[in-house]
């Protein structure tokens, strides 16, 4: 049984842990995507919040978490600076929202599931090694490019690999420190001894790395050699009263709303959030160790609504993102409370303690990505793509070099385009089936496939060409549902050509002309069979 049949609040010894650990990982990251997007840092927290509460409330996802997304943060850089003010681009955003629910009701879901396996993985796999190689810098104090980035280019003009070198002139023995501590207590955590051990169940090892490293920070403090500056922790504005909180917050300017550079934004940012949020959504799915799946129709209304909420209280906008989702089913959460619970831990400590957040140090938080960025991106998942053959192992690669040599959403491009080429390719192969006892009677026999496009034309046409004259030809399309109008000429003319070429052509036709809606039958079918009142179905 699926853990949310038993209801959200049972898994809370499951989902709590793993919502601190989301927590942490994400306030960071809130952090960073709203300082490269050029709009005020509180923008970042705010957005996390709404991404936790909000889309989590409304979502059908039970192990993904929404926020900021720094696959939006070029667009928003752009936007803010073309539209002249922060609160103008809100106004951008609640559009947005509005235009992503409209996307959940014309059903636009259906998107996510033409992405192909190896595609996804490679996605999964990409981000991975990312994200391991984003953390490198920030684990020896080198904290240039920030929190959260997923781009190859970085706004300093370095780039992933360049960041490597650099980061060598400007090591931070406390951070290095602190990192090489928290990587050993987090591989120790995931021994198997230690899991048999009650108090190491209890107690996630990410917490234990993040308490330890605040210790290590205070006491560096007085440790010239060790001390860690500004840029090597955590930096959430700091109120000075609730009120303060509270003024931290800015509203959209509606005037604008006639503008239409607001509405090409807001609809620009509708379309690559849902694009990003639904690719997200299938990768959460397959990492789901329940293997359960998402309504995609239900999380573009969620993420809509969570999207009209954050432009109306001066948020950032906001997709389901991979790195928080992943970092919530690797740290055991089952529903999705896990993701609420992370949105009001936000709130709260935002609100009351910011100051301790301000003392957690980067180099803790790169520990814990390492290893959500190692299981993302295992060797073992390498060896299995390998396997399975060149059609899935060539775009799971295409994929992964893409994500990390350019970004998120062009990788998957590129792995989608050779993964479709893959398709085509087999499709020409594939047109019809042939086997040799057909010509033992001295008849050749072409039984074509269900599905006969004009992809096949001209697999189908050489063949028929090289037929010898004189021969005896059967052409089978019984089992055939669909045949391309571009076919089915073609086949017409060698049935005038056979006569020419003493060819005793026999055609035997489709059984039916086309198909109907087969998924509308099925569920039709099962209302009125599974569920009968009176001989009359029921909706469900």
């Amino acid at each position: 049984m699926y853990p949310e049949k038993n209801g959200l609040f049972s898994n809370l010894k499951y989902d709590a842990p793993a919502s601190i650990i989301v927590f942490l990982v994400a306030v960071p990251l809130c952090l960073g995507i709203a300082l490269a997007s050029g709009a005020p840092l509180f923008s970042g927290i705010i957005a996390g919040i709404v991404g936790g509460i909000v889309a989590g409330v409304f979502s059908g996802s039970q192990l993904g978490v929404s926020g900021p997304a720094a696959g939006l943060a070029v667009i928003v850089l752009t936007a803010i600076q073309e539209l002249g003010a922060f609160e103008i681009f809100l106004c951008a955003v609640v559009i947005g929202g509005v235009f992503q629910m409209l996307l959940g009701f014309a059903k636009a879901g259906i998107i996510g599931y033409y992405f192909p396996s190896s595609v996804i993985k490679g996605m999964l796999s990409g981000i991975g090694i990312i994200i391991f190689l984003k953390q490198i810098p920030h684990a020896f104090g080198y904290d240039k490019d920030y929190e959260g980035s997923l781009a190859f280019a970085q706004p300093d003009g370095h780039n992933t690999f360049s960041e490597l070198y650099y980061m060598f002139e400007a090591i931070s023995p406390g951070a290095v420190l602190i990192s090489s501590i928290s990587l050993f207590i987090l591989i120790l955590w995931e021994q198997p001894f230690m899991k048999k051990i009650k108090f190491f169940q209890m107690v996630q090892g990410p917490l234990v790395v993040v308490g330890l490293g605040i210790i290590l920070n205070i006491i560096f403090q007085n440790m010239a050699a060790f001390s860690l500056s500004a840029e090597q922790v955590v930096s959430i504005p700091v109120p000075e009263s609730i009120a303060g909180f509270f003024g931290q917050f800015t509203f959209p300017d509606f005037s604008s709303i006639s503008n239409p550079a607001v509405w090409i934004t807001g609809i620009t940012l509708a379309v690559v959030a849902s694009l990003e949020t639904l690719l997200c959504l299938e990768a959460t799915d397959k990492m789901d160790p329940f293997k359960r799946v998402t309504p995609a129709n239900q999380e573009l209304k969620a993420q809509g609504i969570a999207n009209i909420v954050s432009g109306l209280i001066g948020g950032l906008p906001i997709t389901q993102v991979i790195v928080r989702s992943s970092t919530n089913i690797q740290s055991g959460g089952r529903t999705k409370m896990a993701a609420i619970l992370h949105g009001f831990i936000m709130l709260g400590s935002a609100m009351i303690i910011p100051f301790v957040l301000n003392l957690i140090p980067l180099a803790s938080l790169a520990a814990i990505l390492f290893l959500v960025g190692y299981k993302l991106a295992k060797p073992s998942l390498f060896k299995q793509m390998y396997a399975l053959g060149q059609m899935h192992f060539v775009p799971f690669m295409v994929t992964i070099l893409g994500i990390v040599f350019t970004d998120l959403l062009m990788g998957i491009g590129m792995g989608l385009v050779v993964a479709i080429f893959y398709v085509l390719y087999n499709n020409y192969k594939k047109p019809f089936l042939f086997e040799e006892k057909d010509v033992r009677d001295g008849s050749i026999r072409l039984s074509l496939a269900e599905d006969v496009t004009f992809i096949n034309k001209a697999s189908i046409q050489r063949t028929l060409s090289q037929i010898p004259d004189g021969s005896k030809v059967i052409i089978d399309g019984s089992n055939s549902i669909n045949i391309d109008f571009d076919v089915i000429e073609i086949i017409d003319e060698f049935e005038v050509s056979a006569k020419h070429r003493d060819i005793d052509l026999t055609i035997i036709e489709r059984r039916r002309k086309g198909v109907t809606n087969q998924g509308a039958e099925m569920e039709n079918a099962m209302i009125n069979h599974l569920y009968p009142i009176d001989g009359k179905g029921v909706s469900i």
